[in-house]
């Protein structure tokens, strides 16, 4: 399995949702990341998936780097698709990413990617999301992934 997703010990209510291999971008960029699934207005599904800010992750002016912001919104539209869809994100591949930059986001806060599925097809899903910190708004989005070919 690609991914290591299960009940988080050091968050209460939440699952981890790491690469099974360290040695890659996730692990080695992000950190570890934590994700779970709730109820949107109008009872709608969505999915928050979390990282937790360090130093490294930011720029000269001492906020998230745009960069990291751009891969936890990424990342975001797997855990979607795996928690929403039930399906298997490995092998899918990101079409395409709008994304607006509303705010920065701070350093030693939890950094929340806020993600719902507008619509899935045979092979794609597209999506759309906030990123938040608390109660600001960092970014918006919306996103294209294509699920994998069958084999």
């Amino acid at each position: 399995m690609a991914f290591s997703y299960g009940p988080s010990d050091q968050h209460p209510g939440w699952f981890t949702w790491n690469l099974a291999d360290p040695t890659r971008f996730n692990a080695q960029t992000m950190g570890d990341l934590v994700v779970r699934e709730e109820e949107a207005p109008g009872g709608k599904r969505q999915v928050r998936l979390r990282m937790f800010p360090e130093r490294r992750h930011s720029n000269l002016l001492d906020a998230v780097h745009g960069g990291v912001t751009l891969a936890l919104i990424d990342i975001s539209l797997f855990s979607a698709m795996r928690l929403l869809l039930n399906g298997d994100a490995a092998g899918s591949v990101t079409l395409d990413l709008a994304t607006q930059f509303i705010g920065a986001g701070r350093i030693g806060q939890p950094l929340d990617s806020v993600c719902e599925v507008l619509r899935e097809t045979g092979r794609l899903v597209f999506l759309r999301g906030l990123v938040v910190q608390e109660d600001e708004t960092v970014a918006s989005f919306t996103g294209t992934v294509r699920k994998p070919s069958r084999k």
